[in-house]
């Protein structure tokens, strides 16, 4: 089993952004101000764990998307790609 990196987990946020129409970055600078892009996903770490938020307001507000606390970086790579697919199944037309 390959080891998972934060690049690794980076990339499936990016990929999870991209497809939701989000901006990469969490936040922008408009004048002298950093305002929050609300909608992006990003990753968040602490103390040895990893969890994946979602801005939720303008003012930097977010929310933990799998409401799991803090897991390893494998697990929570293996929880945005089961997310991913959710969204591309939900996309996707019935055909009978």
């Amino acid at each position: 089993m390959n080891r998972i990196t934060r690049k690794d987990v980076e990339g499936a946020i990016n990929y999870l952004n991209l497809i939701t129409g989000n901006d990469s970055e969490p936040y922008r600078k408009e004048g002298n101000k950093w305002l929050a892009n609300k909608g992006n996903f990003h990753l968040s770490g602490a103390y040895g764990g990893h969890s994946l938020h979602q801005m939720s307001n303008d003012d930097g507000g977010i929310r933990d998307i799998f409401n799991c606390g803090r897991v390893p970086m494998r697990e929570l790579y293996d929880l945005i790609h089961a997310y991913i697919k959710g969204i591309e199944f939900a996309r996707k037309e019935v055909t009978a």
